[in-house]
């Protein structure tokens, strides 16, 4: 038989996982910044672009995946 999760419980776990899908984002970031000073602005420039869809992808999929009601 399995369980059920709570709510909240389901919440939680949804943090943790999060957490590490916005380091991946802000790693592809910072990657991009190193690529800015090492070879060049627009390979730097289009790593740091594939960061921020990263986690512009990510927030999408928590908004659609949790409703705020206030």
């Amino acid at each position: 038989m399995k369980k059920r999760l709570t709510g909240q419980q389901e919440f939680e776990i949804m943090k943790l996982v999060l957490d590490k899908f916005l380091w991946l984002g802000f790693i592809v970031m910072g990657f991009g910044m190193y690529k800015m000073f090492v070879s060049s602005v627009s390979a730097g420039l289009l790593w740091i672009v594939v960061g921020a869809v990263l986690l512009i992808l990510f927030m999408v999929l928590i908004v659609k995946e949790y409703e705020f009601v206030k």
